[in-house]
């Protein structure tokens, strides 16, 4: 079974963005970054890999639309 790339994608920017996100925690807690900066990175991330998914699974429906009409079109003419 293949994988979605409307999944792959976003599934591997969380990750990078949970490592981040636990990378920077000490920048938090040392007072470097405050943590309504923190907190509003993260959740803006999050809310991009999310639309990202969306437009991502759009996408492919409208691709396999297109080849479904490409395929009955294909066929009625022959």
């Amino acid at each position: 079974m293949k994988i979605s790339r409307a999944i792959l994608v976003p599934a591997i920017l969380l990750v990078y963005l949970a490592v981040m996100a636990y990378l920077g925690i000490s920048g938090l807690r040392s007072g470097q970054t405050t943590p309504t900066a923190y907190t509003a990175t993260l959740v803006v991330s999050l809310v991009v890999i999310v639309l990202l998914h969306f437009f991502l699974k759009k996408r492919e429906r409208l691709r396999r639309q297109r080849l479904d009409d490409i395929k009955r079109n294909s066929t009625k003419q022959e």
